[in-house]
């Protein structure tokens, strides 16, 4: 909860995933970088060969039409923030354990793994490259519920006890295409809206769902943030498009329209998703860390 306001000063809820990806990066002795990153099934989808020359001279104020281009802005940022890690060449590879697909944060995961590797602040090289609150960033980072604020462009993380006795009634249903997170900052900023006030209901209702005691009041604050967030928008929620008949609650993820939504059930909702034909959903205790 929270995804969007955060960028103006609200909490952010956010529970980090069982899913993840690695980085492995040895010396090679060149100089070149030569990247391979595979997908959770194992294909590999990026194998690229970058100059080390081409990383120190490329300007990271650009905009990378590529994958490739996008890698090269990221590993460039990082040069800048630390020059000492590429005096020669690596191979470097990388492994998502969640389908790329998902949307669970192959950007941000890649940011987390670059700046440790470079030993440099990940928000930082977040801000050089893709930009964005740097939420998932914090995810990336912390094994534990957190709220994330972000105010004076300082991030903050407190992580937060959050375990209630109805987490077997949430489920994460994939709705099989994959949201652009930055378009959809862009058409949130374009919004006319009250900051302040937005703040303030949505920090209200972050703690009112931390704080359920039970599953009704748990989907009750989910419920009122949707349609709160319907309204800055100008869109309707994911529940009344898709699923108007679904006998709970639904409150989409990240970026409204794609990748994952929380779906809140008293009773297994497997069914009746697979006949809407999105067939990848995940109980609660396999989504989160």
């Amino acid at each position: 909860m929270g995804e969007y306001t955060v960028l103006d000063g609200s909490d952010a809820f956010a529970l980090p995933t069982k899913f993840g990806q690695h980085l492995e990066a040895e010396n090679n002795m060149s100089q070149a970088i030569y990247w391979k990153s595979y997908d959770a099934d194992g294909k590999l989808w990026l194998d690229v060969s970058i100059p080390l020359k081409q990383i120190v001279n490329t300007r990271t104020e650009e905009k990378p039409e590529t994958e490739t281009a996008m890698l090269v802005k990221v590993l460039s940022a990082a040069h800048n923030a630390n020059k000492e890690i590429l005096q020669t060449g690596y191979n470097v590879v990388t492994k998502l354990t969640f389908p790329r697909k998902w949307g669970l944060g192959t950007s941000s995961t890649l940011i987390a793994l670059v700046a440790k590797w470079f030993g440099i602040d990940a928000y930082a090289l977040l801000s050089a490259t893709f930009g964005g609150s740097g939420y998932d960033i914090a995810c990336a980072q912390y094994n534990t519920p957190l709220i994330y604020n972000l105010k004076a462009e300082i991030p903050k993380v407190t992580p937060v006890h959050f375990n209630p006795d109805f987490t077997d009634k949430l489920y994460f249903v994939y709705l099989n295409q994959k949201q652009n997170s930055r378009e959809a900052i862009a058409a949130y900023r374009k919004r006319d809206y009250d900051k302040e006030i937005l703040v303030h209901h949505i920090d209200r209702l972050i703690n009112q769902l931390i704080q359920a005691r039970d599953l009704i009041s748990f989907a009750s604050a989910l419920e009122k943030q949707e349609a709160l967030m319907a309204g800055i928008l100008g869109i309707a929620t994911v529940q009344e498009k898709l699923f108007p008949d679904f006998n709970g609650v639904v409150k989409s993820l990240g970026a409204w329209g794609g990748d994952f939504i929380l779906a809140v059930s008293e009773e297994n909702p497997e069914a009746y998703f697979t006949e809407k034909g999105f067939k990848t959903i995940l109980p609660y205790h396999k989504m989160v860390l």
